[in-house]
C-alpha cells in the first residue's frame, strides 16, 4: 500500500479523523485511525469507538490498494507539523513510513484484522445547507445538559416534519428551540432521534467543508436502525442515537406575555459581562426593567457591587428579574441577532429571549431560548 497526497490536504483530513478517536479507548486498536488505498483509486481515513464513526475520502496523485491501522493521535501530530511538500505513505512489513521533503517518520503498524467495521450508513432522508444548520445547532447546544447521569438532558431532540426540522434542547434551567427549513427527499416525512450533544455539536461545526449536509436517518427496522449520519464534501459521521424520551417541551413555552423588552443585544452582553465580574458564581444578575431603560445589578455580598443602565424599549408593567449570568450570556450570544427580545410573563416564570423584533406579534421566531428566573429575596 502506498500514496502520495497535497500535505494540507492529508493533515486537514486525518485531524477531522483523530477528532473522533476516543480519549480513553475501550480496545487498543481503537486509538487506531484506519487508511485504506481502494481499487477505485481512493484514499479513506476513518476512526470508529462503537459509538461515533467518521471516514473523509480523498483523491491521492497516485496510489497503490492496501489498508494499514496506525496511531490516530501520533498521525495528527505527525500531519500537522510537516512541511509544506506533497507526503508519501507507504507500508513496509509492519511499518508505515511518512516522508515529506527532507522529513521521514517511521510508525508502527497495528493489527488491522481486528478493528471493527464502519457500520452502515443510514438511507438518505434529505438535505439542508451546512452553514444554516451548524449555526441552528450550535444554538441550541449551549442548553445541552452536562449531567451523564440524565442522559435524555444531554442530547438535541431532532423533529422531522415534512421540510421542518424542530431542534430543541434543555438542561432544567434553560430551553432553546429552533426551526429551520430543510430539503427532504419524501415530502410527508415524520421523524424523531434524540442525538448525543456535544457529538453534534462538533459533527455540524466541521461539516461546513460542503455546501450542504445530507442527513441519513433509518425508518424501523431499516439498515442502520438507532443512528443517525451525516455527509458533506467527501466527510461522512454516523452516531448512535440516545433514548428518546425527553421532557414535553412546548408546553413550557409561554404563549403569552404581559411585558416585553428590546435592547440592543451588543451593549446588552457587554453589560452583563461587566455587572457579572462581581458576581460569585451561584450570585444572580438582577434586571430592573421600567419605560425606556434596564437597570442592572449584581454584588457579591458587601464585598462589591455594580450597576449599569442601559435605554430598553419596554412595553407592560414595570418587572424586577433575576437570572444566572452566564446562563443569560450564552442565549444572548445565541440568538444571532442586532436586537434582542425579552418577554416576560411575571419575575418567577420563565422568560423568552428571541432575536429581532417581529413585524407581526403572532409571529413565532425561528429561535427561542427559555431561561428559567432565580427568585429574588426581600
Amino acid at each position: 500500500m502506498m500514496f502520495r497526497v497535497d500535505r494540507d490536504v492529508l493533515a486537514e483530513a486525518v485531524a477531522w479523523t483523530a477528532r473522533r478517536l476516543p480519549t480513553r479507548p475501550s480496545q487498543p486498536v481503537l486509538a487506531g485511525m484506519r487508511l485504506e488505498v481502494t481499487e477505485d483509486q481512493q484514499l479513506k481515513l476513518s476512526s470508529f469507538d462503537y459509538e461515533v464513526s467518521a471516514e473523509v475520502t480523498l483523491e491521492p496523485q497516485v496510489g497503490e490498494p492496501g489498508v494499514v491501522l496506525v496511531s490516530g493521535r501520533l498521525l495528527a501530530e505527525i500531519t500537522k507539523a510537516l512541511p509544506a511538500h506533497p507526503v508519501d505513505f507507504s507500508v513496509d512489513g509492519t511499518k508505515a513510513v511518512v516522508t515529506c521533503g527532507n522529513s521521514r517518520f517511521t510508525l508502527q503498524t497495528m493489527p488491522v484484522d481486528e478493528y471493527p467495521s464502519l457500520p452502515v450508513m443510514p438511507p438518505a432522508a434529505g438535505r439542508v445547507g451546512s452553514d444554516v444548520f451548524a449555526s441552528a445547532v450550535a444554538q441550541v447546544a449551549v442548553a445541552v445538559g452536562k449531567d451523564d447521569t440524565l442522559p435524555m438532558l444531554t442530547g438535541v431532540r431532532m423533529e422531522i416534519e415534512g421540510d421542518t426540522i424542530t431542534l430543541a434542547a434543555t438542561d432544567r434551567y434553560r430551553l432553546a428551540v429552533r426551526e429551520l427549513k430543510w430539503q427532504p427527499n419524501s415530502d410527508d416525512i415524520s421523524a424523531v432521534a434524540m442525538i448525543p450533544g456535544r457529538t453534534l455539536a462538533d459533527m455540524a461545526k466541521t461539516l461546513t467543508t460542503g455546501a450542504e449536509v445530507e442527513i441519513a436517518l433509518s425508518s424501523t427496522g431499516g439498515a442502520g436502525e438507532g443512528m443517525i449520519g451525516f455527509s458533506s464534501g467527501g466527510r461522512r459521521t454516523t452516531t448512535r442515537l440516545l433514548d428518546p424520551e425527553f421532557p414535553k417541551y412546548r408546553s413550557l413555552l409561554p404563549t403569552e406575555f404581559y411585558a416585553r423588552a428590546d435592547l440592543a443585544t451588543g451593549p446588552f452582553v457587554e453589560a452583563v459581562k461587566r455587572v457579572a465580574l462581581v458576581a460569585e458564581r451561584n450570585t444572580p444578575v438582577r434586571l430592573a426593567f421600567t419605560q425606556g431603560e434596564v437597570v442592572l445589578e449584581a454584588a457579591s455580598g458587601d464585598e462589591a457591587q455594580a450597576v449599569e443602565v442601559l435605554p430598553a424599549e419596554f412595553e407592560g408593567e414595570d418587572i424586577n428579574i433575576a437570572f444566572n449570568h452566564q446562563f443569560l450570556l450564552e442565549g444572548l450570544q445565541a440568538i444571532d441577532s442586532d436586537v434582542a427580545r425579552m418577554q416576560f410573563t411575571t419575575a418567577t416564570k420563565p422568560a423568552i429571549l428571541t432575536g429581532g423584533k417581529n413585524t407581526e406579534d403572532e409571529e413565532v421566531p425561528d429561535y427561542r431560548y427559555l431561561i428559567m428566573p432565580i427568585r429574588l429575596s426581600g
